[in-house]
């Protein structure tokens, strides 16, 4: 046997062990999936008279901002005396947001006098991306590549909003009103086409009309 021959001998089985090494995607569900991480950040205010201490509310309005609080974020109020609820609320509705009925457990317990704030707040991503580990050309099983789903789950855990939308979705808000979506699309098919007084329709619809 030449030279040659020895080397191919050689090289073949490494080359059919380097392809079954690395993530196995055996199908075309992708096992790079998003993983929704959720962080509580904890605050505990001063009461007096059923409601919150002098200076604790710009205290917490501060403590939001720093925060930077915001949609998908989920505040909740963990108040034996229930009293400072609606200054709390007042608070965070200046952030767009409502108080969550029922506060997370959180560590220790609230002081009397005391009223605790929790911000929860989730972060999505998808570990072990990118995957290269996998050599696809010497695949002889049919699995898709290692990367397979990396950036579609990747844009995904970026984009999305609320990211516990990917645990539980996001259910009926009860605010939807199929009147306006009628009037809408009734405006549309109204209309007079183009050059023939379809900006006049626009204006009016402007207008409230």
């Amino acid at each position: 046997m030449t030279t040659r021959s020895l080397l191919l001998a050689c090289l073949i089985p490494a080359l059919a062990v380097s392809g079954c090494t690395g993530t196995r995607n055996r199908g075309l569900e992708s096992v790079h999936q998003p993983v929704v991480a959720r962080t509580d950040y904890v605050l505990d205010l001063q009461t007096a008279g059923g409601s919150l201490a002098s200076g604790e509310a710009q205290r917490l309005q501060g403590w939001l901002a720093g925060l930077r609080t915001g949609y998908g974020d989920r505040i909740a109020i963990d108040d034996p005396a229930a009293g400072s609820r609606d200054a709390v609320a007042e608070i965070v509705s200046g952030f767009g947001l409502l108080l969550a009925d029922d506060a997370p457990v959180s560590a220790g317990t609230v002081a009397p006098g005391t009223v605790r704030i929790v911000v929860s707040r989730m972060r999505a991503h998808v570990p072990g991306c990118p995957d290269w580990s996998r050599d696809s050309s010497v695949d002889y099983e049919q699995n898709t590549s290692s990367g397979y789903g990396c950036s579609t789950n990747s844009n995904l855990a970026a984009m999305i909003a609320n990211p516990q939308d990917l645990i539980r979705g996001a259910g009926a808000s009860g605010m939807a009103d199929p009147m306006t979506v009628y009037k809408s699309i009734d405006l549309f098919r109204k209309a007079a086409p183009s050059g023939g007084g379809g900006a006049n329709v626009k204006a009016e619809s402007a207008g409230g009309k």
